[in-house]
């Protein structure tokens, strides 16, 4: 009988660590994915609300993916049941879901992506669950949920969205924020960057997971404010040595 398959970005999260994810633009096809095995990634992010990642190849792009020994994570393209659960049926560990803005809208992922007691999720064996006894009493400790912030009016409503139990990572991205803030297509402008900032710092205080996209320049920046979930790209960590520091910040 098959064991469940533990979440590695899940589990580190729990122990307090950093968890490293990399996004999986440009890295399309399965035999990519796979080639990212010696940076030894916690999750790699799959992109289905603004990529080619659809139901046809989830299978197929997370297994590769269970290859390397990190944690399959999709980014759905709405808030919707069906949708989340379908994209944990066919493999995902981990759902992202975008444009989160309400505490309703939270409550509505951990309804969608857990089984009960906790929420309600189709009752189905996931690839994930394929010959392990009572997959469904089980899967809830190894799925993670991350809602996006990315709405001025999600930062205006964070002090709510934040008590929804069960919600992995609360991740602030700005690019979507910027221009809800009218500063469309510069997430870098100093108010924009001020507003994720506070969002982080608001997370944590809360004793929440807070996530965030790193780059060279910003990756240090976010450890002192506390983030633990980082999304990058592989190319910035591999020249730049951040897949290190991250170790060493973890020590």
């Amino acid at each position: 009988m098959a064991e469940l398959r533990v979440n590695k970005a899940k589990q580190k999260l729990a122990n307090g660590e950093v968890a490293v994810a990399f996004a999986s633009w440009g890295y399309g096809g399965a035999d990519a994915l796979e080639r990212l095995v010696d940076l030894e990634p916690d999750a790699i992010w799959l992109e289905a609300e603004h990529g080619g990642v659809d139901f046809s190849n989830i299978g197929e792009l997370t297994r590769a993916i269970d290859l390397i020994g990190a944690s399959p994570i999709v980014r759905v393209h709405q808030n919707e049941p069906g949708v989340i659960y379908r994209t944990l049926d066919l493999g995902a560990q981990g759902i992202v879901v975008p444009h989160v803005n309400t505490r309703e809208e939270a409550e509505a992922v951990v309804h969608a992506g857990k089984f009960a007691p906790i929420g309600l999720r189709g009752s189905f064996t996931s690839r994930q669950g394929i010959g392990v006894a009572n997959y469904q009493s089980l899967a809830n400790d190894q799925t993670m949920l991350i809602v996006l912030i990315e709405d001025i009016v999600a930062v205006n409503n964070l002090d709510e969205i934040v008590k929804v139990d069960n919600i992995d990572v609360f991740f602030v991205a700005p690019g979507d924020l910027a221009q809800t803030m009218g500063h469309i297509g510069e997430p870098h402008h100093p108010d924009v960057q001020a507003v994720v900032d506070d969002s982080l710092r608001k997370i944590v205080a809360a004793g929440r997971t807070a996530g965030a996209l790193v780059s060279n320049e910003n990756a240090a920046h976010h450890l002192e404010l506390g983030v633990k979930f980082f999304l990058g790209g592989p190319p910035p960590w591999i020249e730049n040595g951040l897949i290190e520091m991250n170790r060493r910040a973890e020590a």
